[in-house]
């Protein structure tokens, strides 16, 4: 298969599974404690995890959804740890998340080329979008997720490397989320305020992911989440929208530089 070929092939299917996610996105979307959501934004029954957020009932209806209310996302004013996640009852926009994992779709295929591992990157890359937005909404990854995340990880990435041409080691990929997922946990009982236990198990799938490629690899992408957070804190204290000790949703950083990682990983392989 030719690279550009590929590259769609890659692109296609991150709009597609993108476009699958915002059923689940609104349905997680909850603050912590709270079971998830199982009625639509008109309070009619949800079925299933796939799909859009509007159920059948008003689509058919043609129903407005109802308006957000009028105050800023909790993605830009990060909460401390005691005070509740602003939720808005507005679901993710299919258009957004389509596109969003279609584009890293396209660029974990320009990086990985037709190698097995690819294919690992592409199951992946939806969950990993659908963890970020959750997180960015209300500070929360979902065992549901997170858990799964990491043992398909490891299963799959273990069936790739039986297969010929790939690029990775799996034992390396499982000391890469053992020691993650190990370094994470230290930083959460030292600091429980400022780390989550939810950061704890999903560095163990992004470790498996990043140690795939090697430790050096796993270092990459490890630095540049803490860089990418540290850079969105700042700013936000530049802006005065956060305060010193405010606490931030880390998993989309942490998301973002595990796949920082594994593109430099990938075309380094």
């Amino acid at each position: 298969m030719s690279g550009a070929l590929l590259w769609a092939v890659a692109a296609l299917w991150g709009a597609a599974a993108g476009g699958m996610l915002p059923r689940a996105a609104y349905r997680f979307t909850v603050p912590a404690g709270e079971p998830w959501r199982d009625r639509c934004p008109r309070g009619h029954a949800l079925q299933g995890w796939l799909g859009p957020a509007r159920c059948g009932e008003c689509a058919r209806a043609g129903a407005p959804l109802p308006e957000p209310p009028q105050a800023p996302p909790a993605a830009l004013t990060p909460a401390p740890a005691s005070t509740p996640a602003l939720i808005s009852p507005q679901p993710p926009s299919a258009v957004l998340l389509a596109t969003t994992t279609a584009l890293l779709c396209g660029v974990l295929a320009a990086a990985t080329g037709a190698r097995p591992e690819l294919v690992v990157w592409l199951l992946l890359a939806p969950v990993g979008v659908l963890l970020a937005v959750i997180d960015l909404q209300v500070r929360r990854l979902p065992d549901p997720l997170t858990l799964p995340l990491a043992a398909t990880a490891l299963a799959l990435l273990g069936l790739a490397a039986l297969l010929p041409e790939h690029a990775g080691h799996w034992l390396t990929a499982v000391y890469g989320a053992l020691a993650l997922g190990a370094s994470y946990l230290v930083l959460f009982l030292i600091n429980p305020a400022g780390m989550g236990f939810g950061d704890v198990k999903l560095a163990v799938g992004m470790g498996a992911v990043l140690g795939w490629y090697g430790w050096p690899t796993l270092l990459l992408g490890t630095f540049a989440g803490f860089l990418l957070g540290a850079l969105y804190g700042g700013a936000l204290v530049v802006v005065r929208r956060a305060g010193r000790k405010t606490a931030i949703a880390f998993g989309p950083f942490l998301i973002a530089g595990a796949f920082l990682g594994l593109l430099a990983g990938a075309y380094g392989a």
